[in-house]
């Protein structure tokens, strides 16, 4: 069972949600964008909080990992919180092998998925957001199999080599899938979001994983308006972010080169 966690924020500064970022070795140049959207964020220090909701990477085979990416992953994050950014990392379905080691080298704080934070004097509930896609079934099945703490031990306990050879074969596999199934079932379920927001009584919800960014209306029990933020995934030129700060919530796109 989750524990819910609440962590205050004030309004003061920004406060910033990005998340489906998918960092691999084969897309430099979005990594590259990443690094300078990290520096811009600390030279401009308007930025109170940081918050990344799943898929930071594209593929974690664990906080052992030895590769380029993940060693200039670590030292950007590391020179990002050393200069004062306060940044929380919630594991996504692709880097759900995130562990408390990764928080401890880099100066992140790992956070539960799901997790209900208060900005303003609202409660917020951020999801990486696979888990309201139940109409998946069979990712539902795999998801809960990958989650298992007995798998991924066994997984972890294997060699580098060897769990970046599997790791590629799910990849492999799950491209696979998606591609045949319709787009309907991919999406969240809108009972489900009702569910969780009614469940964790919150007004807004905050969530990645589905590549659709929007900003919805949801009519919750006793004709409560609530709402949804829905964060897109970035490109190898740019990508999205909800910015949070007392004019409300701001969902947009941006290119590195603007930075």
């Amino acid at each position: 069972m989750t524990m819910l966690m609440r962590l205050e924020a004030s309004a003061v500064n920004d406060v910033r949600f990005i998340s489906d970022l998918h960092l691999d070795a084969s897309r430099p140049q979005m990594t590259d964008g990443f690094f300078r959207y990290l520096s811009h964020l600390c030279e401009q220090q308007t930025t109170q909080a940081l918050y990344i909701l799943g898929d930071l990477f594209e593929m974690w085979i664990g906080d052992d990992d030895d590769s380029v990416l993940a060693a200039q992953v670590f030292s950007q994050l590391k020179q990002a919180t050393s200069m004062g950014l306060t940044i929380y990392v919630m594991q996504g379905n692709r880097d759900f092998l995130l562990r408390k080691s990764f928080g401890l080298a880099t100066g992140c704080i790992m956070i539960d998925d799901p997790l209900v934070t208060v900005l303003g004097k609202e409660a917020i509930l951020l999801l990486h957001g696979d888990s309201l896609c139940v109409d998946d079934h069979a990712y539902q099945a795999f998801r809960a199999q990958i989650r298992n703490r007995d798998v991924q031990w066994d997984f972890l306990s294997k060699s580098l080599n060897d769990r970046r050879e599997y790791a590629a074969y799910l990849r492999s596999q799950s491209a696979t899938m998606n591609s045949s199934k319709p787009e309907a079932i991919m999406d969240v379920n809108q009972q489900a979001v009702m569910n969780a927001m009614t469940s964790y009584q919150c007004q807004i919800m905050i969530h990645g994983h589905t590549h659709r960014p929007a900003s919805h209306r949801v009519t919750l029990p006793n004709n409560q308006q609530g709402s949804r933020y829905v964060l897109g995934d970035w490109r190898d030129d740019g990508g999205w972010e909800l910015v949070y700060n007392r004019c409300g919530y701001t969902l947009h796109s941006f290119t590195f080169e603007d930075l």
